[in-house]
């Protein structure tokens, strides 16, 4: 698996999130990034194949992550929204849009997004790659370590989402089988 802490990366962008992307990327690579890209690679490609339409973009990163090539992957379309739902149709894959540090960074270290969406429309360059700095740095549980049992709550989603089986969870009445519990109450960060 291409790793993270290896500066490895997947990205992909259709026509409306190239532009962004390509601001990311190039800042990324700037950093030493190894950025592997399957979307939209120029501003007139996708009018040649419709393979790059957002949702099959979506479903090839979502697949490359389901398969365990890549740790993470960040894509990019107009709003975030349609490549996010796509990618997120696949095994293994928990998918964000953010449009803000904050929302990056509590994406990743509250729940463990693997693939990060943002939208060129709504996202400026210089934030998408203040936004790509952030999630890359942070990962599950960094960041709150003040909060009592701030990874384990958020580890345990994570690990009831990744056991899911709506047919199961169907015949059980549409009640979530506990893998386990611990207590969350939202609390102030100590001074």
């Amino acid at each position: 698996m291409k790793m993270i802490k290896d500066k490895q990366l997947l990205v992909g962008a259709d026509f409306a999130g190239y532009p962004l992307k390509e601001a990311v990327t190039a800042h990324l690579r700037a950093k030493g990034w190894t950025i592997t890209d399957v979307g939209v690679t120029a501003p007139d490609q996708e009018q040649e194949n419709t393979d790059l339409m957002f949702h099959r973009i979506g479903l090839r990163v979502g697949a490359m992550i389901a398969e365990g090539e890549f740790e993470r992957a960040l894509i990019f379309c107009g709003t975030g929204m349609g490549i996010h739902i796509a990618a997120s149709k696949c095994p293994h894959v928990h998918a964000g849009v953010v449009e803000s540090v904050p929302a990056a960074l509590r994406a990743i270290t509250g729940n463990g997004v693997n693939v990060l969406a943002m939208g060129a429309f709504y996202v400026a360059p210089q934030m998408g790659c203040d936004i790509a700095d952030a999630y890359l740095g942070a990962e599950l549980g960094s960041g709150y370590e003040w909060w009592h049992n701030f990874y384990e709550f958020h580890k345990l989603a994570i690990d009831e989402l990744e056991a899911f089986d709506y047919e199961e969870y169907k015949k059980n009445g549409f009640k979530l089988k506990h893998l386990g519990d611990y207590p969350l109450k939202l609390e102030t960060k100590p001074e």
